[in-house]
């Protein structure tokens, strides 16, 4: 790697081993947040505040700037113009090579479910549908028991 970039792999592996113990905290610190906050909230919910966040940080930051630039009266422009004038557009041939492979799966999906809901070999569909039962019904039993354990916390 001697002074090349790294490719995702390397810095993955850089923060599994904690070789930047900055990096790697601030990274399993959010993503330990992020887990945390969906445990409480919804994910439409958790998306809407990390935008308000991050809104609010860089929004703020602006205005920093501007009243700094005024004050200095510099002409240094927008702070963010570096990233604004980057080109972030998806090329064609990574679109078509990707969703050339997603279709490759949907098409498969949409073939074995056909194939089980169609009845084409009987066990398996009885297998399905005994998955479908099981899980139903571990479903119905695990919102009910927090259903009543929420209501006997909510009598102390």
């Amino acid at each position: 790697m001697d002074g090349q970039k790294k490719n995702w792999k390397d810095k993955v592996v850089d923060l599994l081993y904690w070789r930047d113990i900055k990096k790697t905290g601030v990274v399993f610190g959010a993503s330990l947040f992020l887990l945390l906050s969906l445990t409480v909230f919804s994910i439409v919910s958790v998306t809407a505040y990390i935008a308000l966040a991050l809104l609010s940080v860089t929004i703020s930051f602006r205005i920093y700037k501007g009243v700094i630039q005024a004050i200095q009266k510099s002409d240094e422009g927008h702070p963010f113009r570096a990233y604004l004038e980057s080109d972030v557009a998806i090329s064609e041939e990574l679109v078509q090579k990707y969703s050339n492979s997603a279709l490759g799966h949907v098409n498969c999906t949409i073939k074995e479910l056909r194939r089980l809901f169609l009845v084409d070999d009987l066990v398996d569909s009885l297998k399905v549908s005994l998955f479908a039962f099981h899980f139903s019904h571990t479903q119905n039993l695990i919102s009910k028991e927090l259903g009543v354990s929420f209501y006997f916390s909510m009598l102390r």
